[in-house]
């Protein structure tokens, strides 16, 4: 399986939460993971903001943080430029996305277009999973 993380999916691997059991079995059962550039701020967001709502500690959280960029370097990164955004601003427009989660969709487009093979989009945001099945991509999701 070629999976592609969004970042509502991807912290669960770090952040234990509702749903981390099941991204954990999927990341295990993938040849590849991929997640677009920005996902490794939005991680660190994520983290940081998990510490200020004190769900988590803050010597935990940043364990899990070094773990994480540790990991990164492992993902395949999916590259944001000028055809990747206006490929995001359609989908946004199309299916009433968010940013970022038409930025999520569009790298895993892209990816599965420049792979020729089918992308597996993991997340936990149920209007970026409606989007992604309405175009007919598989999708991974508790």
């Amino acid at each position: 399986m070629i999976l592609y993380l969004d970042t509502s999916a991807l912290i669960k691997r770090y952040i234990h939460e509702q749903g981390s059991e099941q991204v954990v079995a999927w990341m295990r059962s993938a040849d590849f993971i991929g997640s677009s550039l920005v996902t490794r701020v939005e991680m660190a967001a994520t983290i940081s903001r998990a510490i200020r709502g004190k769900r988590v500690l803050q010597a935990e959280a940043l364990d899990s943080l070094n773990e994480f960029r540790s990991d990164w370097l492992n993902f395949q990164h999916i590259y944001v430029d000028d055809a990747l955004v206006a490929r995001a601003d359609a989908l946004a427009c199309d299916h009433s996305l968010r940013g970022y989660d038409a930025i999520h969709l569009a790298c895993a487009l892209t990816w599965q277009d420049l792979l020729g093979a089918q992308i597996s989009l993991a997340s936990f945001d149920r209007e970026l999973l409606d989007a992604a099945q309405k175009i007919g991509m598989e999708t991974l999701f508790e």
